[in-house]
């Protein structure tokens, strides 16, 4: 297993569970302990866990991993979803797009859709997410607008008041959030509370709202609400949501697409 992937898995198991032993990380990754002390060190270094005797705990109280260690979680199934949501997007809209790995995934598939090939242009995509625009700017088919602002380590995104100024002078057909929790009853809501403040303007200056969210975000809350679920049109999830989840928020007006 190579260091990259250890880290991922360490932070993964961390994330899932709040503390891990040495010796247990170990058994898990069928390594040496010797390999997951180092490990844990230079995480430690990163900022991206708090060393313990004998093992580590999660860096803060609401715990979020860096984007460059989300990609491979559920990546099946965020693939699914980001097809999807493409597919939901006409030719010639203002599209705009938060920051995460599902949105990620969503530039892809609008990247490679073989009638936004051409046109003038064939989408006009807004978004705050450094990582988005790099991917995108290379397609001559689209019309990339970068929001400006304070780089966010953790998700690539622009926040702030430079931010806020770009998105109150502009208009958008459909803006499609990345979430961290989506609740039928609490909303839509994100760790950081300048990121959640971005997303929201996303929100109110589009016509319609798209959630791309894998089941596991679904019936959780998070620190930093970014809308209500009736600011909500659509909800683009996969296959594994609850039954009862889904019925909670059709009946709050949503079109649930499962995938």
């Amino acid at each position: 297993m190579s260091r990259d992937a250890r880290w991922k898995a360490l932070l993964e198991l961390l994330v899932e569970r709040g503390r891990l032993d040495v010796e247990e990380a170990a058994t898990e990754l069928a390594v040496s302990a010797a390999t997951v002390r180092r490990d844990f060190d230079q995480l430690a270094e990163q900022q991206l866990l708090v060393r313990t005797r004998g093992g580590a705990v999660v860096h803060g109280v609401s715990y979020e991993l860096p984007l460059r260690y989300k990609n491979a979680r559920r990546a099946p199934e965020k693939q699914r979803i980001a097809k999807a949501v493409a597919d939901l997007i006409a030719p010639g809209e203002a599209v705009g797009l938060t920051g995460g790995t599902t949105t990620t995934e969503v530039a892809r598939a609008l990247a490679v859709r073989g009638d936004l090939s051409s046109g003038s242009p064939a989408l006009t995509v807004v978004t705050n997410a450094l990582n988005i625009a790099n991917e995108l700017a290379v397609r001559p088919q689209f019309k990339i607008v970068v929001t400006g602002g304070v780089a966010r380590a953790q998700s690539y995104e622009l926040i702030g008041p430079l931010a806020d100024g770009v998105l109150g002078q502009i208009t958008l057909d459909v803006a499609v959030l990345g979430v961290v929790s989506f609740d039928a009853v609490h909303g839509a809501a994100a760790h950081d509370e300048a990121e959640a403040a971005v997303n929201r303007l996303l929100c109110e200056r589009a016509e319609r709202v798209l959630v791309a969210a894998d089941s596991s975000k679904l019936g959780r809350r998070a620190f930093a609400r970014i809308c209500a679920t009736d600011a909500v049109d659509t909800l683009v999830t996969d296959a594994a949501a609850e039954p009862e989840a889904v019925r909670r928020f059709e009946e709050a007006g949503l079109t649930v697409v499962t995938v």
